[in-house]
């Protein structure tokens, strides 16, 4: 039995960990590989492979996410900004590389061969972005004469203009958002707001302009004609499952869908287990999102609390993008659903940014001797001595 009077590692990080939010991501975790038993025979059958060999190496996969969210716990926030600053480091010359060397599908290069292994970097380079980003604020508003914010933009425009070059609508358009989050959090001018809106508004605006299947899925998009066979297929699927699903393994419409255990695998939960089923994800998302974001509003240290805000927002967006796409909210952005889909390198990096979230929400004496951040009515932002 573990007493509090337990001096040891594992002893301090039992009586510290946010143990609800850890049981809730390992739940998630094992949901994934038995919803994989929905979405994934069919495809591996398509590609004449055994009926469960991605439903195994989900599992693979989810076993070691396991191990790395439980490791990653148990960095304190120093050692959390350094293994960041590392795996922002080899996540980017990962993204290069891949640029370079990776292997062209669906029009777009973003997986790269490692050892046997295909890695999409830019999965892994969005939690350590999100980290080193919360630094960054939280340096220039520690001491101004620090270029924070403009280190800050500086590593967003690189991100950018590396994951366009690939290119990776989806996941610029995330961290993006994120980013202006955290950086509104930080006491954003207004000034700013407008000036990265309008950037924004342009960037889009060329996107749609120059690129052809940019152009081509948001026009589809829109006026709802022409080939838009993915997203037809997930609204049927949703619908044939009514509230309650047509039960385990009785999906029809998913044998359709091309990426049913991957980007549309919200669309066959939603057809075998019903809409019900569907509701009860959607709420569990919400509540490790609020969850985090209330970590985050109690936290007095600066780094913490942005660092907070800006991965839980990561886990919430993404889920939402995913969710939006299988629904045609939104037009389709090649995004997978986070601790449900399959993927080695989502997996990865979901364990990766909720590991962080369960290191930097630990209960910490040091807490109380921290500043906190206040926001003056002109937007700067500023510390007092609490």
């Amino acid at each position: 039995m573990i007493t509090r009077a337990d001096r040891s590692k594992f002893g301090q990080w039992w009586w510290t960990v946010d143990k609800v939010l850890l049981v809730t991501t390992l739940v998630m975790l094992v949901c994934g590989v038995l919803f994989s038993l929905a979405g994934s025979p069919v495809i591996a059958e398509k590609l004449g492979l055994d009926s469960f060999f991605f439903v195994k190496r989900h599992l693979m996969f989810a076993s070691v996410a396991a191990l790395v969210l439980l490791g990653i716990s148990f960095l304190d926030t120093r050692q959390v900004r350094r293994v960041a600053l590392v795996l922002l480091g080899i996540s980017l010359i990962m993204v290069v590389a891949t640029i370079f060397l990776g292997s062209n599908a669906k029009g777009a290069t973003r997986w790269i061969r490692l050892f046997g292994i295909s890695i999409q970097a830019s999965e892994l380079l969005k939690p350590a972005f999100v980290v080193i980003t919360a630094w960054l604020f939280s340096e220039k508003i520690r001491d101004q004469q620090v270029p924070g914010n403009l280190l800050a933009i500086g590593l967003l425009l690189i991100c950018i203009a590396l994951l366009v070059l690939q290119p990776d609508f989806g996941q610029t358009l995330l961290i993006s958002v994120v980013w202006g989050a955290m950086f509104f959090v930080a006491g954003m001018p207004w000034i700013w707001i407008i000036g990265f809106a309008g950037f924004a508004i342009a960037g889009l605006g060329t996107a749609y302009l120059t690129l052809h299947h940019v152009t081509a899925r948001i026009d589809r998009f829109i006026s709802g004609e022409g080939e838009n066979f993915q997203a037809e297929k997930s609204l049927d699927a949703i619908l044939n499952g009514g509230w309650l699903g047509q039960g385990p393994g009785e999906g029809v419409v998913k044998r359709h869908l091309p990426d049913s255990h991957t980007d549309f695998i919200f669309s066959v939960l939603a057809e075998e287990y019903g809409i019900v089923i569907c509701l009860i994800l959607v709420a569990i998302f919400a509540f490790i999102v609020l969850r985090g974001l209330f970590a985050a509003s109690r936290e007095k240290n600066t780094f913490v609390s942005l660092a907070l805000t800006g991965l839980s927002l990561l886990i919430g967006l993404q889920a939402s993008i995913n969710m939006a796409v299988t629904l045609s909210l939104i037009p389709p952005k090649g995004m997978t659903l986070p601790m449900i889909s399959y993927g080695g390198s989502s997996l990865i990096s979901v364990a990766i940014t909720m590991g962080f979230i369960l290191a930097l929400s630990r209960s910490r004496p040091e807490r109380l001797r921290q500043n906190r951040v206040t926001i003056k009515p002109n937007g700067v932002a500023s510390q007092a001595v609490s």
